[in-house]
């Protein structure tokens, strides 16, 4: 089910603090150098091979479903395109923000596979990042431009998972 809407007011793109692959992106850069620097602490062990790709294989899935559904209802994604419908089928039933649940896990994932200890002890700066930088803005977007559909939505679906 998605909404489309151009009823109320205010703009017709969201206006991020920070762009969600540099959110996301930043924290993994600075825990694979301080890799290359100063090495890891602990070795994280063969188990991160399979965990590792199983989550790459997740990601793959999940934001290809997602970034599909943003494409059939003809709705922009990157920033600075227009917002016309707001979507609440597949993914989005289970998360109001699944392609950051999908980049995180693939944050997760390149931390493991690379491997990189210091990678996965940022991940809570990844976190905050995101939830500051970009879903912060979108929420207030949405509420403004959606309205009442919005609030329902955001009543019944968790923002993570």
């Amino acid at each position: 089910m998605a909404h489309d809407t151009d009823h109320r007011g205010g703009g017709e793109t969201v206006a991020f603090r920070l762009w969600p692959p540099v959110a996301v992106g930043a924290p993994l850069l600075a825990g694979w150098l301080a890799t290359l620097a100063w090495g890891d602490p602990v070795a994280l062990g063969p188990w991160r091979l399979p965990l590792g790709w199983a989550l790459l294989a997740a990601f793959a899935g999940w934001n290809g479903w997602s970034l599909w559904l943003f494409r059939r209802h003809r709705t922009g994604l990157l920033p600075g395109q227009r917002t016309s419908a707001m979507i609440e089928e597949g993914p989005y039933r289970l998360s109001r923000n699944p392609l950051y649940v999908g980049m995180l896990a693939l944050y997760l994932a390149l931390a493991l596979l690379a491997p990189t200890l210091w990678g996965l002890a940022l991940f809570p700066a990844a976190v905050a990042l995101v939830r500051w930088g970009a879903i912060g803005p979108e929420e207030r977007f949405l509420r403004e431009r959606f309205g009442a559909p919005y609030e329902a939505y955001a009543d019944r679906v968790r923002r993570w998972l």
